[in-house]
């Protein structure tokens, strides 16, 4: 297993800077004409090898004015791109089929094809696949692929690493500075951003020290939540700063735009009287993006730490961590404010399902993906569906008020090999499911005039919220 590691370049000459942009801008242009031609069916079944050959017989590659090792990387890139789109909009088709088709045997020839890029032959796969997978649009005009012989490192006399790259014309290295004394190896991708160069590349997992704790014995279930990372069926919490990270990021944020958009306002109204250099003076030198995007960098590379932090601790106690799919989308059913969404920070789920997969693949542990419809509505000890407020759930049944984190994680685990409810079981199943099972299970309650003995042997499955 591969993970990616990043340097950043220190103190980088304009000039240098300035003509690795134009390579970028370049590259770009091969990119967006891969896009077009092989964006969308036309590009199924195709190898980055067959679009070079088609190129180099066409003459096609004259007209980008770059070397002939950047524009076939950048070719190779942008067919892995398309090929990455493609087998995302796999994934909806499958759970469709599943959904569906109730035959077997149907489903098994329709994964085949599927599978073999041969959906095209069949009206029903062409349909959905059509439907899920659109044609992309090439927005990547920043980054130079560098293959891993067409680049190398050395150190200065003062131990500074330097990375020298191929440029427009052959035979002349561009050479970054780099901020770090660990050399880049492999292919690297070069991404530009406000003057500044990032060299990403990847390293063998198994030489990481975290790679080598070993996991766990436990089978836990997790749940994702707002104010912490994780929340197991133990109870306890996992990635408790990352509430905070967030909702102070936000407020920040909500201040910092609030300026901004004083600041515009003042500089449109010189604009309209005609003070042209004020308008320009504050566009320099108060609504750049150069500081906000490295403010954005920052805090994203703080709450990926707090999450991984979070999911090793998880690993630490579990062999088997059951969890719900964090890769699948849901409609919100309410419209949210802007603050309000970046204190959910959607984007935090799908760091938290990473974080899972590569630390359980680099650790020995399994991750098991679960339905987790109405875990979070449901109560744990009587499966009855309670009232939701807050972190509380109240279940009107048992009399009990649960941490809802902690309820729906232990529902959570329980759903792992739950013979009626699978992973691509619809919510709406899901729901008569779990309806019909608190229905049995409220008629086989006890009596009002129960014994207090009996009331105690049928109170002790669980605890309440306060004795936990």
């Amino acid at each position: 297993m591969k993970v990616t590691r990043i340097a950043y370049s220190h103190r980088l000459n304009v000039g240098k800077y300035q003509a690795l942009a134009e390579q970028a801008q370049r590259l770009g242009a091969v990119r967006g004409e891969v896009w077009q031609r092989y964006g969308s069916i036309a590009g199924s079944g195709l190898t980055d090898r067959q679009v070079r050959d088609r190129w180099l017989a066409e003459g096609i590659h004259h007209r980008f004015g770059v070397l002939a090792n950047a524009w076939k990387e950048t070719v190779r890139d942008a067919m892995a791109d398309i090929a990455a789109t493609r087998e995302s909009a796999k994934v909806p088709v499958r759970r469709a089929i599943l959904r569906h088709i109730s035959d077997q045997k149907e489903q098994k020839r329709l994964f085949s094809l599927l599978k073999a890029d041969r959906w095209a032959d069949d009206p029903y796969l062409s349909r959905l696949m059509r439907s899920h997978w659109r044609r992309g649009h090439n927005r990547t005009h920043n980054q130079i692929v560098v293959r891993a012989d067409q680049h190398h490192t050395q150190a200065d006399e003062g131990g500074r690493l330097w990375l020298a790259v191929p440029g427009l014309v052959r035979r002349q290295m561009v050479r970054i500075p780099l901020n770090t004394t660990v050399a880049p190896t492999g292919t690297l991708r070069l991404i530009l951003r406000g003057g500044r160069v990032e060299i990403h590349y990847q390293i063998d997992a198994a030489s990481m020290k975290t790679s080598q704790r070993p996991c766990g014995t436990a089978t836990l279930g997790v749940d994702k939540g707002y104010t912490e990372v994780l929340t197991d069926s133990d109870g306890n919490h996992h990635g408790d700063g990352l509430g905070h990270l967030l909702s102070a990021e936000s407020d920040r944020i909500r201040e910092r735009n609030r300026r901004r958009a004083k600041l515009r306002s003042i500089a449109n109204t010189a604009a309209r009287r005609g003070d042209q250099a004020k308008a320009e003076r504050i566009a320099v030198n108060n609504l750049g993006t150069i500081k906000r995007d490295r403010q954005a960098a920052r805090h994203q590379a703080r709450v990926r730490t707090e999450i991984f932090t979070a999911v090793h601790r998880v690993v630490d106690k579990a062999a088997v961590v059951v969890a719900e799919d964090l890769t699948r989308t849901f409609t919100g059913r309410k419209q949210l404010g802007r603050n309000t969404n970046r204190r959910l920070a959607a984007w935090t789920k799908g760091v938290t399902a990473q974080a899972l997969k590569n630390v359980s693949e680099r650790r020995g542990s399994a991750l098991v993906h679960v339905n987790a419809a109405y875990t979070s509505q449901v109560c744990h000890r009587c499966g009855c569906f309670g009232r939701r407020a807050g972190d509380r759930l109240h279940c009107t049944l048992c009399g009990v008020v649960w941490q809802a984190d902690v309820n729906a994680a232990i529902n959570v685990l329980r759903r792992h090999g739950d013979p009626d409810i699978t992973l691509h079981t619809p919510h709406r199943a899901v729901r008569q499911i779990v309806q019909a099972r608190a229905d049995r299970h409220r008629s086989r309650l006890p009596l009002p005039d129960s014994s207090p003995a009996r009331r105690a042997e049928s109170e002790s499955s669980a605890l309440p919220i306060s004795e936990q």
